[in-house]
């Protein structure tokens, strides 16, 4: 899918959730998911690769040449040394590591293929990407559960501080294979409804839980300079990043989260009466949505935020999510709109926040995105209006 794909899901409430069909989910508890359509990797990256790496990685290979060519980018003529990737990761090649698990306890032989340890590698894609496009500037990836698409951002923006010029960031997912999914299940934050419609309503009276979805983005982070001198179009700035821990599994402690909210603020130079469009981490676990909102409540006060949320119609990507999050928020400056809230009909009780009920045309300077991973993580950041001639 292009941003293009993307920005009409948004705005026009298009869900891609359906019963998963990359293999049989019939006697699983979790049976809908967000997949991506038709994905098909002909002719885009070589046959022997394909062998190789996962369907993560895959994604990884298409979202990246997209973002490089969008951006005018030739990686084979600019200095290697200047190129960096740095994205997030959580589960790793769950489709490679599923054939080669069953394999291993099917077989006689019960042993794997040579490309299981770097193929399933969560680190893997950064590891492909980087050779793919002769990256040789310092390259990371970051393990955060869903808070790692936007820790990636703001690792990028550090990367740049210290010497790189351009960053592919972000992050993607595709957890779907019955060992993977089994894996998710064990959290007990799953839905188990049968109703793609109905299945992951965040903050809704009948949230339930969330469903998985595959996916997700590689952004371009470039100095600003280097992006001017090359005369690119900027579409964007990052304003501010802020990262807490708040040392819970739970996620219910709503405090440490309100500060990473606050820390992005503060180095994006804004008051929270600035952001113009808040896009949430969006659970759909009723006590973690309510926990959400008394972090954003704490945060914007009595006046409040617009508020919009689109994971019911993706699933929840982990680190892919908040990373495609960053996409919606420099589309929403782009095009000057605030896209609707989905996956509401009425908000549950203790949930008083200011969804955006339908797509409408506003001025949209500063975007502030906030997601929370299991085991305690807590990031945000404020996308910005590039202004040309501001300095920023």
């Amino acid at each position: 899918m292009s941003v293009a794909d993307h920005w009409a899901t948004v705005t026009q409430g298009k869900s891609m959730l359906k019963e998963i069909s990359l293999f049989d989910a019939s006697n699983c508890a979790t049976r809908i998911a967000g997949e991506v359509p038709d994905f098909d990797i002909t002719g885009r990256v070589d046959g022997r690769l394909v062998v190789q790496t996962d369907r993560w990685t895959w994604m990884a290979f298409v979202a990246a040449e997209q973002a490089l060519r969008d951006c005018g980018i030739d990686a084979s003529v600019i200095d290697p040394y200047q190129l960096s990737v740095v994205l997030a990761s959580s589960s790793g090649g769950n489709q490679f590591g599923q054939k080669e698990l069953q394999r291993l306890w099917s077989q006689p032989a019960r042993t794997v293929g040579a490309y299981q340890s770097i193929a399933w590698f969560y680190a893997a894609t950064v590891g492909q990407l980087s050779i793919r496009h002769q990256a040789k500037g310092h390259s990371s990836v970051l393990v955060s559960e869903s808070a790692g698409g936007l820790d990636s951002i703001g690792h990028a923006v550090r990367t740049i501080q210290r010497g790189a010029s351009i960053v592919l960031a972000g992050g993607l997912e595709a957890p779907l294979s019955p060992y993977a999914l089994a894996c998710q299940m064990r959290s007990g934050r799953m839905s188990t409804g049968d109703d793609p419609g109905s299945a992951y309503r965040p903050f809704d009276a009948n949230a339930s839980g969330y469903v998985p979805g595959e996916g997700g983005a590689v952004i371009v982070v470039e100095d600003l300079e280097h992006a001017r001198e090359r005369g690119a179009r900027i579409y964007a700035t990052i304003g501010g990043w802020g990262s807490t821990h708040d040392g819970s599994h739970d996620g219910t402690d709503s405090r440490q989260y309100a500060r990473a909210l606050r820390l992005a603020l503060e180095r994006a130079h804004l008051e929270p009466g600035d952001v113009d469009l808040f896009i949430p981490d969006a659970l759909g676990v009723p006590e973690m949505d309510r926990s959400e909102a008394d972090a954003i409540n704490d945060v914007f006060g009595a006046h409040g935020v617009a508020l919009s949320s689109h994971k019911s119609l993706t699933g929840r990507m982990y680190q892919g999510g908040s990373a495609l999050d960053v996409v919606t928020a420099v589309q929403a400056i782009q095009e000057q709109v605030l896209p609707g809230t989905s996956g509401l009909d009425r908000a549950a009780d203790g949930i008083a926040l200011k969804f955006v009920p339908t797509t409408t045309k506003s001025t949209v300077d500063n975007v502030q995105i906030g997601a929370r991973g299991f085991g305690g993580y807590n990031s945000s950041v404020v996308v910005r209006r590039y202004e040309q001639g501001a300095g920023r």
